[in-house]
């Protein structure tokens, strides 16, 4: 010791007596332990003090932290800043304490976010940290081309991911690369606690190094983002660029003739991943001529599809390699945040029965027609509008037909009578989302009317092409928010649940699912938008779809067929509405009072539904005026609208004494809302006859005795 100190005397330096945890046996341990505290370090301060240095004992603040050294001999997060505490103070002009780093290696800055630059194992790193990371520390890890089109990393850190970059650009996704890779992968998930499952972002031939590292390391993936990525070494670089070319050989220590029996080609390799279930996404460019579309991530999806696996591509018209990603990287966004393991803790379906033949339609025929049938919310932008571009995201090649049938206010049973219509007569249809909850309940409609609205739409049209899919959904709103707190589920979707199970169709309950999310503090409802949703609520909707689509699609075999779902022979309820549909105005009898408008539309300011303005309605106002109609069916009713001057009828069935209906709504002050009012619903299968007037009576809160009927209803036989 004396001799080492007086050799360094000309530097102003420092001796550490510092400690590390050695793997030995518990009293070697104890023994070492010892002879550091009553041998080594009186030696030590005595020479540095004859020698007017600083000794600095690391030993003693270390004592208490043997578990902080996760392989026995290297310091985790914590044990590195408590060595710079005690370090900090002994290097000159510093002041204050010390702060610690979130990251080793040089800090600066990076679009507003702190970035760290370090070596790893030789090679160059870079961390970028959030403002505040989101829950389970999610991270997206490029190995190539860090800040190149950036947009998705930029809008992920602003969602709490960490950013990371590992360079290992020009390896080729060699096996060496591969393992160091992993040790990386560990580096951060054992010493920083970034999640366990990461997002690869691979950028041309990036792509080849991440699918390569995803085929050894399946259990450590969340999901994929690919840009016009490198998929088959023989397209790119491929033998025509020879530089290139033998540069691939070198790094994978081969041979032009041991390439005939290549195994590192990921097109070749992606088995594993898809029995894993690892979604993948990518961005590529139609036009692409160094990485082109067809030789790569269009034999990638073809194979990954046909072996069960989840992959959605976006094809930029008329782009070639270049730009990179998308201006609005949202698609790949929303993507990628649906699928970390702390988004899908929280989702709330039941995957019931098959969605195959809406797959096999897709994908094989490459055409398909889907509908949404509902109310104000499946109207609204939103959610629908987002299915409709994440249906052609995963389905490049299909056409489709989108059939969009919401109505505001309007729940299953107006449902039941307008599918035929509004959607059955569009076309043969292979997927319809039906939805009914939020009106089904703040309508008012009993069990029973619940139960035979939602059948009557699911077997209706299941009865018109067994071969359609059918997802039903339940949305969110205020009343149902404490029912969540309680543990408790509305009776209106154990209703529409008897129907699902009834028929084995899928259904998500977003009612739990955004109750949960609010409890645990994730967003507020006024975040959420409320009833009728923002962007950002709607993609809650979207998420859980997509989620519901992942689950019923994975695993479908590649020569699956377009088969019939079973129809249960009887219905639920005898009386639902399953041979639902409209009566032509022109078989109406109009007697005194009433007549036909050709297009309606109030002379005033409030507010009017979509489909019920400028369309034929028959129309009455004063009391007394009388029509009369023959139908055959179950039941009969009135698709109405009920504004601020609407009326109380008065009807009979077959001459049976006169019933009262009062047609304003809580809603008519400053609505013509439409309502289908079911003026009986158990008749006898066979002829009858309606009398239909307008009461003298009415409701004190409206302004008059008006009728406006847009269509009949009936219940066939």
């Amino acid at each position: 010791m004396k001799r080492i100190v007086h050799s360094f005397l000309f530097l102003a330096f420092f001796i550490l007596s510092g400690w590390a945890q050695l793997n030995t046996e518990t009293i070697r341990m104890a023994c070492i332990d010892n002879s550091i505290t009553y041998d080594s370090i009186p030696v030590i301060n005595r020479t540095t003090k004859r020698n007017k240095l600083q000794a600095i004992n690391l030993h003693t603040p270390q004592n208490d932290m043997k578990k902080h050294f996760l392989d026995k001999a290297h310091p985790d997060t914590i044990d590195v800043h408590k060595t710079a505490e005690v370090l900090y103070p002994a290097i000159p002009d510093k002041k204050g304490p010390h702060q610690l780093q979130s990251f080793p290696g040089l800090k600066s800055q990076w679009n507003g976010y702190d970035r760290y630059d370090f070596q790893y194992e030789g090679h160059d790193a870079i961390v970028v940290i959030p403002k505040r990371a989101a829950k389970g520390n999610p991270w997206i890890w490029r190995p190539a081309f860090f800040n190149a089109f950036p947009s998705v990393d930029k809008a992920l850190l602003e969602k709490g991911f960490h950013v990371v970059f590992y360079n290992l650009t020009h390896s080729y996704g060699n096996p060496r690369a591969v393992t160091l890779g992993t040790k990386f992968y560990h580096y951060l998930t054992t010493y920083y606690s970034l999640s366990p499952k990461v997002t690869l972002e691979g950028f041309s031939r990036g792509g080849l190094y991440v699918l390569n590292w995803a085929y050894k390391n399946t259990d450590k993936i969340a999901c994929i983002y690919l840009d016009a990525p490198v998929c088959d070494v023989f397209s790119w670089p491929g033998r025509k660029k020879a530089e290139l070319w033998n540069d691939l050989l070198k790094e994978w220590q081969l041979t032009d003739e041991t390439m005939t029996s290549f195994k590192g080609n990921p097109i070749d390799n992606l088995e594993p991943l898809a029995k894993a279930g690892i979604p993948i996404i990518s961005v590529c460019g139609d036009a692409d001529q160094v990485v082109p579309l067809k030789e790569n991530m269009d034999v990638l999806r073809s194979r990954y599809l046909a072996l069960g696996g989840i992959v959605e591509l976006i094809i930029k018209p008329n782009v070639d390699h270049h730009p990179h990603s998308l201006e609005n990287p949202e698609p790949v966004v929303d993507f990628i945040l649906r699928h970390q393991p702390e988004y899908k803790r929280l989702l709330h379906y039941n995957a019931r029965g098959s969605l195959q033949n809406s797959f096999v339609k897709f994908e094989k025929e490459r055409k398909g027609r889907v509908a949404f049938l509902g109310g104000s919310i499946t109207e609204m932008k939103g959610w629908k509008n987002m299915i409709e571009q994440q249906l052609r995201q995963r389905f490049p090649y299909t056409s489709f037909d989108f059939v969009e049938a919401g109505i505001g206010s309007t729940g299953s049973t107006p449902g039941a009578f307008r599918l035929q219509q509004d959607v059955l007569s569009k076309g043969k249809v292979d997927l319809l989302f039906v939805e009914a909850t939020v009106n089904d309940h703040t309508n008012h409609f009993t069990p029973s009317e619940q139960v035979r609205g939602m059948e009557g739409i699911v077997r209706h049209a299941l009865l018109s092409n067994p071969e359609m899919d059918i997802i039903m959904l339940h949305f969110i709103y205020d009343p149902f928010i404490p029912m969540v707190e309680k543990k408790q589920q509305p009776d209106v979707i154990l209703n529409h649940e008897r129907v699902a199970n009834y028929y084995l169709i899928p259904s998500i309950n977003l009612v739990q699912e955004i109750g949960e999310r609010m409890q645990e503090g994730e967003f507020t409802w006024e975040k959420f938008g409320g009833t009728h949703p923002l962007p950002f609520g709607h993609k809650f909707y979207a998420s859980a779809i997509n989620h519901l689509f992942d689950e019923m699609w994975k695993g479908i075999p590649s020569n699956a067929l377009v088969t019939a779902h079973k129809i249960p022979l009887t219905p639920l309820d005898i009386y639902s509405y399953y041979r639902g549909n409209f009566i032509d105005l022109e078989k109406v009898k109009l007697k005194k009072g009433w007549k036909y408008v050709p297009s309606w539309r109030a002379d005033n300011k409030f507010e009017k539904r979509r489909g019920f303005v400028d369309v034929p309605m028959l129309e009455a106002i004063h009391p007394g005026d009388k029509l009369t109609l023959d139908f055959v069916g179950k039941a009969i009713g009135i698709f109405c609208i009920s504004g601020p001057k609407a009326g109380i009828v008065e009807y009979s069935i077959d001459d049976a004494p006169f019933k009262c209906l009062d047609t304003f709504t809580p809603w008519s002050k400053h609505l013509y809302i439409p309502w289908v009012y079911m003026l009986e619903t158990e008749l006898e299968p066979t002829s009858h006859k309606l009398i239909l007037r307008i009461s003298k009576d009415k409701n004190p809160e409206s302004l008059g005795t008006e009728c406006q009927i847009r269509n009949f209803v009936v219940n066939g036989i």
